[in-house]
């Protein structure tokens, strides 16, 4: 092992699993990576005092013996960024694994760390400024072609401020200069090579010239998500519940499915197998927006249960800095962490090697602070730069190139208990929460999301009336309502027995029932029924409730409720989820119209 320009030796004093005591670092500093040992194993500075520093392993520590050197490198642990990032699969330090199965075969070897972008790939670069034009940090230089469906903007590197004195264009590496320029002699008058790849810390978050207010549903094709709780673009949402309950099933038809440009699954601490089947199952998807491989436009971070516990607390970092780059190309980017608990429990390892005071079920004090600072990172923005939308959506106000990143993040709450730290802690931060409940996944109710524990703090209503019905909001407050009557009613049954309710509270346990049975539940291996656009979700609830206020008009006319069952619209919008895309519009528009007209008109339609 050479000691890195600059860097100072150090030599290893304590061993405790991944935290290792060094002294002799002199101008070390927090958050510094170093590189331990003969093996060079990769650590991260993370406390610092008199003459000791407390260095975090990344890799396993086995074998390791005190007095081995430890090489400081005088960088904090960084994210490289540049093409070639879409379509990888990483582990928590963006460790190509395709290219450490090359290097190592299917054990990791330590001590191997290949560069996360291919150096040898040529990209063709389309120059967008001219030599003598003047440009700052945020703006764009030019594109590369990275993927058939994402074009990838080479971005002039926060805090770079000057006039281009040297622009190239054609095909070129990511450590070919791309520009040169030359900032004002009257500032620091230095000059700045911009190459396709740069470096960012992984724990800053990337500056944006402004955040702009959650205005927009992320539109995810899930019903009860889209109805009852949406998720803003650029918002938090988190997804707790018990073994079993469905929560990655639920964040990987999301990837699929929801209305963004770039995906960010972040496999964090998670069984090995069902990483396994992640790492399988998503290059052999098809997006459904392009028709094209969904590893297109996504990007895999595979951290697993059995890998070393200190990388599983970094992973989350890279995979949010991933996301903050390409959203300031003015993409809206998804990030899923699957999961935060496991994220936790490595915060609550590390902190127990370190000694620290613990909190609240051992997890350090500063749990919540974490939590937070990571749900922070998300937001719709309006980048850096003056250039204009090209890459992504435009600003309604001010015309600047936008983008947004919306965190989901999964929590496994052990037995289910939502009590439990993580869980309330990522409640006081995150706009939505979709609770998994254990009986309906055990009924086979799926996506099992609790109608009565989920909630969102997101005020869509006036996107919804403007871009899908004026009644939207109505009618979902409407079933709303008819559920959790309905709950209270079950109670009452449970307790004094069915004979005690009215045959209206019965009709009103009978269409929450329907609700519940054929809009709630989707199917993911239902062709037809797996993606609900927003025309569909509307028609879907409103005839629900078309249904509901023709039978009470029904009953009051006199008709009794076995008549009201065996109407051929309760078979009709059982079968509704059956029907292809391409039909099941009119069909619902004609169910609507003879029960709206029929409760209308007086008729009992019996």
């Amino acid at each position: 092992m050479t000691e890195d320009a600059g860097g100072k030796t150090g030599r290893i004093v304590r061993i405790a699993g991944p935290v290792v005591g060094v002294t002799g670092l002199e101008a070390v500093r927090l958050f510094d990576v170093v590189h331990v040992g003969e093996l060079g194993l990769v650590g991260e500075v993370i406390r610092l005092a008199h003459d000791l520093a407390v260095v975090q392993v990344y890799e396993e520590t086995a074998g390791l013996r005190v007095g081995e050197p430890v090489i400081n490198t005088g960088l904090p642990l960084v994210a490289q960024l540049g093409p070639g990032l879409l379509g990888q699969i990483y582990d928590g330090l963006q460790r190509p694994l395709t290219v450490l199965q090359t290097l190592s075969g299917n054990f990791i070897d330590r001590g191997v760390s290949p560069f996360p972008l291919p150096q040898e790939t040529r990209w063709p670069f389309t120059p967008r400024v001219r030599t003598g034009e003047v440009v700052s940090g945020g703006d764009i230089l030019g594109t590369v072609p990275e993927t058939p469906v994402i074009t990838h903007a080479v971005l002039v590197p926060p805090g770079v401020h000057g006039r281009v004195a040297d622009i190239n264009a054609g095909d070129l590496t990511i450590d070919e200069i791309v520009a040169v320029i030359e900032a004002d002699p009257e500032t620091d008058g230095r000059t700045h090579e911009v190459r396709l790849r740069q470096a960012w810390p992984v724990r800053q978050p990337r500056p944006v010239r402004e955040r702009l207010p959650a205005r927009q549903p992320l539109v995810t094709g899930t019903r009860v998500i889209d109805a009852f709780f949406p998720v803003a673009r650029g918002g938090t949402a988190i997804v707790p519940g018990g073994f079993g309950t469905g929560k990655t099933v639920l964040e990987q038809a999301l990837a699929r499915w929801a209305g963004v440009d770039v995906v960010i699954y972040v496999g964090c601490g998670e069984r090995g197998n069902e990483i396994a089947d992640v790492l399988e199952e998503f290059p052999a998807l098809e997006d459904p927006h392009t028709g094209l491989p969904l590893m297109n436009r996504t990007i895999l971070i595979a951290n697993t249960s059995n890998m070393p516990v200190a990388a599983r607390e970094a992973s989350i970092y890279t995979g949010i800095t991933l996301g903050e780059y390409y959203r300031d190309m003015g993409y809206d980017v998804l990030l899923l962490a699957d999961s935060t608990s496991r994220w936790g429990e490595a915060l609550r390892e590390i902190s127990g090697r370190l000694e620290e005071i613990p909190g609240e079920e051992g997890y350090p004090a500063y749990l919540a602070a974490r939590l937070s600072e990571f749900y922070e990172r998300s937001g719709r923005v309006i980048c850096l730069g003056s250039d204009g939308a090209d890459a992504g959506a435009e600003d309604e106000a001010a015309g600047r190139r936008t983008g947004s990143l919306t965190l989901i993040g999964a929590v496994s709450p052990p037995g289910g208990d939502f009590s439990e730290p993580i869980t309330q802690s990522s409640m006081t931060v995150v706009g939505a929460l979709w609770a998994l409940d254990y009986s309906l996944s055990r009924r086979r109710h799926f996506p099992a999301v609790s109608w009565t524990q989920s909630y969102t703090l997101y005020d869509l209503r006036r996107w919804y009336a403007a871009n899908v019905a004026d009644d939207w909001s109505d009618l979902v407050q409407e079933a709303m309502a008819l559920l959790q009557r309905a709950d209270e009613l079950q109670e009452i049954v449970q307790i004094v027995g069915p004979e005690a309710l009215s045959e209206m509270e019965h009709l009103l346990l009978l269409v929450a029932r329907m609700i519940q049975e054929d809009f709630l539940q989707q199917s993911s291996f239902e062709a037809s029924d797996r993606y609900s656009p927003l025309e569909k979700t509307y028609w879907m609830l409103r005839v629900l409730l078309a249904y509901y206020h023709h039978c009470r008009a029904a009953l009051e006319a006199g008709a009794g409720l076995e008549q009201l069952r065996g109407l051929p619209e309760v078979a009709q919008i059982a079968r509704v989820r059956e029907v292809p895309p391409d039909q099941v519009i009119p069909l619902l528009k004609g169910l609507d119209e003879r029960l709206r007209g029929s409760a209308a008109g007086g008729s009992v339609g019996v």
